[in-house]
């Protein structure tokens, strides 16, 4: 669950769109879990895209 708030913390607090490997080196966490964690705050519809592979926190 901390890799989730990690995640989730970091695209709250983002001012531009980021795809998962600016997310993993930001956070410090595995770009693999990055990736499980972000497919999960999708289906959840947490996070949308604005354009292919880059994601925001939705408004």
């Amino acid at each position: 669950m901390e890799s989730y708030d990690a995640v989730l913390a970091f695209f709250e607090k983002a001012d531009a769109p980021a795809n998962a490997g600016k997310v993993a080196e930001a956070t410090g966490i595995d770009k693999k879990e990055v990736n499980k964690v972000m497919t999960k705050l999708k289906k959840e519809e947490k996070i949308v895209s604005p354009k292919r592979c880059y994601w925001e926190i939705k408004k």
